[in-house]
């Protein structure tokens, strides 16, 4: 048995009821997307019941002839990141909101320096080529690395790849992920720059070291004996843990290359892949989301192709992202559910809970601890294709 499961990272499809504790009231990501490209035609996407899940219009074309099951699914979590709506999904549900720091506490800061030896310059919250631009030549000419966030629960270290050297670097951000899990802090990224004065560029030898998770739905399964396949940036949200076979990839033409070489020759297990410049991405803009999801639709035409009655594939998403709230933090939004598994055609209606698909890839897999978070939408589609099936004696 071979499922796959693939999410378009931040393509939310309206404000979650409670979006106004996240300052996100009125976000709707897809929907927004649509009001500035009207003219945008996804056809394969449609055929899955996106545009039903949108509009709930089910006689305009392209509700029409719809070959899945489809539905919502509203985040339970504490939070809006994309790590926790993949935490979630996986059946881990948080309590608390990973931290989101302008400026770290100086207990935090203060911690590490004192058991790395070296002091920070920085601290605030800067993208990544204005900290540069900011604080590089002071760093060259001080040696003290810089500290800041650029976006959501991140601590970033970036030193001179002249001054310091990546095995050096690695050590300081090792000791850093240790004193940020009691804070909360979703990741630490060591980022080696170059150049000089005006001429300052990160290397592409980052080093990111994710807060590891809680057990999920993707333990149960390799614990199973289940091969789960962990595609780009899923295997950095999970710090690798469920991942039996980890395969890189850094965007999303990658993703779905890694997709096309894998799946013919899979006989048993879980691809787990996330688009993540589908939605979410900086600058976030109408235009580049309608060219990436017109591409993605070209490439699901010819995979759908792909899929027997027996595979379960599942397309939906982590967060939000809409472009209309600016700046580069996700939104509370419900996502899109769309699943493709033994010709069922059912609506799944607004699912409680991202869990939900924990729930049912261990009823899929047939495992024998039953999930504890969330309830398998598979069983609930058979249940209801077996009471029409006996009400019109078909």
């Amino acid at each position: 048995m071979r499922a796959l499961l693939l999410l378009l990272g931040g393509a939310g499809c309206g404000n979650a009821p409670d979006a106004s504790n996240y300052s996100n009231a009125g976000a709707n990501t897809l929907g927004h997307l649509f009001e500035a490209q009207p003219s945008l035609q996804l056809p394969s996407l449609f055929s899955l019941g996106l545009w039903k899940i949108l509009t709930s219009d089910v006689f305009d074309p392209r509700s029409q002839h719809t070959r899945a099951s489809y539905g919502r699914m509203r985040p339970q979590s504490h939070g809006s990141d994309p790590t926790t709506g993949h935490w979630e999904i996986a059946g881990i549900l948080r309590r608390e909101p990973f931290a989101d720091f302008d400026a770290f506490p100086n207990e935090l800061v203060e911690a590490i320096e004192k058991e790395t030896g070296i002091k920070f310059i920085g601290n605030y919250r800067q993208d990544h080529r204005r900290i540069l631009e900011e604080l590089g030549e002071e760093h060259l000419q001080c040696g003290r690395p810089l500290l800041y966030s650029s976006a959501g629960s991140s601590l970033e270290i970036a030193v001179h790849e002249e001054l310091l050297g990546k095995k050096q670097l690695g050590q300081i951000c090792h000791i850093a992920r240790r004193h940020a899990r009691q804070w909360h802090i979703r990741q630490v990224v060591a980022r080696p720059f170059k150049g000089k004065a005006g001429f300052f560029e990160l290397t592409a030898e980052q080093l990111v070291y994710p807060i590891v998770p809680p057990r999920s739905i993707l333990n149960a399964l390799a614990d199973a004996g289940s091969r789960v396949h962990g595609i780009g940036k899923v295997c950095e949200h999970f710090a690798g843990s469920g991942i039996t076979d980890a395969i890189a990839a850094t965007s999303s033409a990658e993703v779905l290359t890694a997709i096309d070489g894998l799946w013919p020759a899979l006989e048993e297990g879980l691809l787990f892949a996330t688009l993540e410049e589908t939605i979410f991405g900086v600058p976030r803009n109408y235009e580049g989301f309608a060219r990436t999801l017109i591409s993605f639709d070209s490439w699901l035409a010819r995979f759908l192709n792909q899929i027997e009655s027996d595979d379960l594939v599942i397309i939906t998403a982590d967060c939000g992202g809409d472009p209309a709230f600016g700046g580069i933090h996700s939104t509370r939004e419900e996502v899109p559910l769309m699943i493709i598994h033994d010709k069922l055609r059912a609506p799944l209606g607004t699912r409680g809970t991202f869990a939900d698909i924990s729930a049912s890839l261990g009823d899929f897999f047939s495992l024998a601890e039953q999930w504890p978070a969330g309830t398998s939408f598979l069983r609930s589609a058979r249940q209801r294709r077996r009471r029409i099936n006996q009400t019109f004696g078909s």
